[in-house]
């Protein structure tokens, strides 16, 4: 397959100090996602959230920067957002559609709000969604477990209606064929 862009949701400073559900394996599997797209041409596009002033992700602050591990490279596109979707008045869509993009690789946080919504709304807008298993996060909260909900979201929610939940490493695999393309 070939994928058109790997766009990363919210991976921010300050919700990555809180510690999400599965920190490091996230961290990780979005930098081999990174690496292999950008050896691969694929474009990597990050969408974060501004908060507003004096929220812990107001632009420009120290919390509001894409964690280090993952910090974008000269080039690469940034969107910033006031709402849960990567796509509602940041310029997002019609970028992708310049790019005529198709195929997708979404990834980061927090699974039930911002990457949901995210997911979603990338599928009413016609694209082909990719998530590979364990590239998002969130945390506990009153009623489930961050693990409970990243496990239900990839297989219960996104998985063949939203989105194709594929293991890291066949997506990993998928790109290296972007390669030769």
């Amino acid at each position: 397959m070939k994928y058109d862009a790997l766009i990363i949701i919210d991976m921010q400073t300050a919700l990555v100090n809180a510690h999400p559900y599965n920190e490091a394996g996230v961290l990780a599997g979005i930098r081999s996602l990174l690496e292999r797209c950008r050896a691969s041409g694929v474009p990597v596009i990050y969408v974060c959230h501004d908060g507003g002033p004096g929220d812990e992700l107001e632009l420009g602050s120290p919390g509001w920067q894409v964690a280090a591990p993952i910090a974008p490279e000269p080039g690469e596109k940034r969107f910033d957002k006031h709402f849960n979707s990567a796509f509602r008045q940041t310029g997002l869509h019609e970028y992708l559609q310049q790019m005529n993009a198709k195929q997708l690789i979404l990834c980061g946080m927090q699974t039930e709000y911002c990457f949901d919504v995210s997911c979603k709304v990338a599928f009413e807008l016609g694209y082909e969604v990719t998530i590979a298993r364990g590239t998002t996060t969130t945390f506990d909260n009153d009623f489930a477990t961050a693990r409970d909900l990243t496990r239900y979201y990839e297989e219960k929610i996104w998985a063949n209606q939203y989105a194709q939940v594929l293991e890291l490493n066949e997506v990993l695999s998928q790109l290296k064929g972007n390669e030769s393309s």
